[in-house]
C-alpha cells in the first residue's frame, strides 16, 4: 500500500509539470514518464554536489558563460558549473520517442536491474524428484507417439495429448512414474529417436489443456466425483531477468563565431544544437524499437507456420492492379484488403498470445495513404508539439480500433506491415526500461574556447516472457498478377 501510494504521489508531483512541458496528456505516458523524472532527479541529487564543486570541472571550464561570450557576466553561473544532466532534455527524448508508444515503459532506477515476469503453469510436482508434475511438454519429437495412447519409458508412462500450438513441441501427461527413480527426462529420451529431449511446464495460457479442472473429456465433476477427486494444481512461477542499460551517445561541436553571431539573431546556437541532438536519439530509439517488433513478428510466423497454424504466406495480402479489376471491384476495394490483413494479424495476436488483440500497426508513408482513404478511418488532429518529432514515426489515425502510425524513413515502395499489442509490463513483448533518457555534458575546447555538446541515452529493450514473439505479426502487401500486369505504385494518382 505505501508503494501505491508513493506512486500515486510521484505521479501526482509530476504529471503537471510533463503536461506543460511537453503537452502529453495521457495516463499511461504520464504515469512512467511520473516516474522516469522521480528517478532521474534523484541521481541528479546526488551528482550536483560533484558539478558544483569547483575542483571537478573540466580544464578551461571554470567561469565560461555561453552564449553570453567568453567572461561577459563574471557573476553569473559559469558553463563549467552545469550539471551533467538535464532532466528538460531527457523529457524532451521521452515525449519526442513516439515508438514508447507501442511498447510498456518501466523505468529503471540505476544502470543495472531486474525485470520480473509472472506466468501460470500445470504444476503437482518437479521435472527432477519423484513427484512429478501433471502435463510435461517436449521439444523433440517421440517416435509413434501420435498412434498410441501411451508410451512406457524407463520409470514411467505418459499420454500424448497433443501438440503445442504456439511451438508445436509435444505434451504428454504424466500417468505414472517410478517414485525411486523418476526422472521424465530420461523416460521420454528413452522413447524418442534424435538428438537429446528437453523437458519443460506446460504454460497454463499460452498451451491451455482442456479438463485440466474437470473431466479429461472436458466435463465437469458429478457432486461425488467432485468430493473423492483432488484438485489439479497450477502453479504461478516468478521469473526474473537481469537486464543491464546499454548506450547512445551523439555529440556536436560549434565555433565561438557561430554562438556570437547566431546570438545577434536572437538564435541560441547551443540550443539548436542540443535539439538536434535529442531528434538524432529519438530516431535511433525508434528504428530500435520497430526493428525488434519487426524480427519478432516475422518469427511469430514462421513458429506459427512450424506448429500448422498457418502457412508461411497466408496472412500476405495481394493486391490486383487498378486496370485489371471488373465486376464492381476498385482501388478502393482492394486497399480494404490491407484492413482485413492488419485485423487478421491483430486476431492472431489474440489467438496465439491469449492476452488480447493487437492494437497498433506501423506501416510506410505509401500503405498509410491507402488505409487513410478506407471507409472508417478515423485521422489523428494534425498538432505541432514537441511529442511529434520531425522525421520521427507519428501517429495518423485509427481504424477499426486499431492505431495507425507511419514511419517516415521507410522507403515510399516499403510495403511492410508491423501490427503489434501493447499491454501493460506483466506480459509477454517487449519492454522498454530507461534509465537516463538524456544526459548531457558540454565541455570547453581549451585552445579555441568553443562549446562541445554529448547527449547520451541509456536504457534496455527487454524481451519479456516465454513467448515474446507471440504479441507481433509481420506481414507484406504485394501485387497479385492478373493478365501478366500487377501494380508497380499501391497508389495511382492519376
Amino acid at each position: 500500500m505505501a508503494n501505491l501510494l508513493n506512486e500515486a504521489e510521484i505521479k501526482n508531483t509530476w504529471a503537471p509539470i510533463i503536461s506543460e512541458a511537453t503537452g502529453i496528456n495521457e495516463s499511461s505516458k504520464l504515469a512512467w514518464m511520473s516516474e522516469y523524472c522521480h528517478n532521474h532527479k534523484l541521481y541528479e541529487d546526488a551528482t550536483m554536489h560533484m558539478s558544483l564543486d569547483p575542483t571537478m570541472n573540466l580544464r578551461g571550464m571554470g567561469a565560461v558563460s555561453f552564449p553570453s561570450g567568453f567572461g561577459s557576466n563574471p557573476a553569473s553561473t559559469g558553463s563549467g558549473d552545469k550539471a551533467p544532466t538535464l532532466l528538460p532534455l531527457a523529457m524532451q527524448v521521452a515525449a519526442q520517442t513516439i515508438a514508447l508508444d507501442l511498447v510498456p515503459v518501466i523505468p529503471m532506477a540505476g544502470p543495472m536491474g531486474l525485470l520480473s515476469y509472472l506466468d501460470f503453469v500445470y504444476e503437482g510436482g518437479r521435472l527432477d524428484n519423484e513427484v512429478a508434475p501433471t502435463y510435461i511438454k517436449a521439444d523433440k519429437t517421440i517416435a509413434g507417439i501420435v498412434d498410441i495412447a501411451a508410451v512406457a519409458g524407463t520409470n514411467g508412462q505418459y499420454k500424448f495429448v497433443g501438440a503445442s500450438r504456439i511451438d508445436g513441441k509435444s505434451i504428454f501427461k504424466v500417468i505414472s512414474t517410478d517414485a525411486a527413480n523418476a526422472n521424465v527426462a530420461d523416460d521420454l529420451e528413452a522413447a524418442k529417436t534424435g538428438a537429446g529431449v528437453t523437458v519443460e511446464l506446460v504454460k497454463g495460457l499460452e498451451d491451455h489443456i482442456p479438463g485440466f479442472s474437470g473431466k479429461d473429456t472436458n466435463q465437469p465433476f458429478t457432486r461425488e466425483e467432485g468430493e473423492r477427486t483432488n484438485e489439479k494444481l497450477m502453479g504461478l512461477s516468478l521469473f526474473s531477468k537481469a537486464v543491464e542499460a546499454k548506450t547512445f551517445q551523439v555529440a556536436a561541436a560549434v565555433t565561438r563565431e557561430q554562438v556570437q553571431d547566431l546570438k545577434q539573431f536572437g538564435v541560441d546556437a547551443v540550443a539548436q544544437v542540443e535539439a538536434v541532438l535529442v531528434n538524432e536519439l529519438t530516431q535511433s530509439i525508434n528504428d530500435l524499437i520497430i526493428k525488434n517488433i519487426a524480427d519478432l513478428g516475422a518469427s511469430n510466423i514462421t513458429k506459427a507456420t512450424a506448429a500448422g497454424e498457418i502457412s508461411s504466406t497466408s496472412m500476405n495480402v495481394e493486391l490486383i492492379a487498378a486496370s485489371q479489376l471488373n465486376g464492381g471491384k476498385t482501388e478502393g476495394s482492394e486497399h480494404r484488403k490491407i484492413l482485413t490483413g492488419i485485423l487478421a494479424a491483430a486476431n492472431l495476436i489474440a489467438n496465439r498470445g491469449r492476452r488480447g488483440a493487437g492494437n497498433f500497426a506501423v506501416v510506410g508513408p505509401q500503405v498509410a495513404t491507402a488505409l487513410q482513404a478506407v471507409a472508417g478511418y478515423v485521422p489523428n488532429p494534425f498538432a505541432n508539439t514537441v511529442s511529434q518529432a520531425a522525421g520521427a514515426i507519428y501517429p495518423v489515425g485509427s481504424i477499426a480500433g486499431v492505431q495507425v502510425y507511419t514511419n517516415p524513413k521507410w522507403k515510399w515502395s516499403n510495403y511492410d506491415v508491423l501490427v503489434g499489442r501493447k499491454g501493460d509490463g506483466n506480459g509477454p513483448g517487449l519492454v522498454f526500461m530507461p534509465y537516463l533518457m538524456a544526459e548531457s555534458v558540454q565541455t570547453i575546447a581549451e585552445g579555441t574556447m568553443a562549446p562541445k555538446i554529448a547527449v547520451k541515452s541509456r536504457f534496455a529493450l527487454v524481451e519479456a516472457g516465454f513467448h515474446p514473439e507471440t504479441q507481433y505479426v509481420k506481414f507484406t502487401v504485394g501485387a497479385k498478377t492478373v493478365n501478366n500486369v500487377s501494380w508497380t505504385n499501391l497508389i495511382s494518382l492519376v
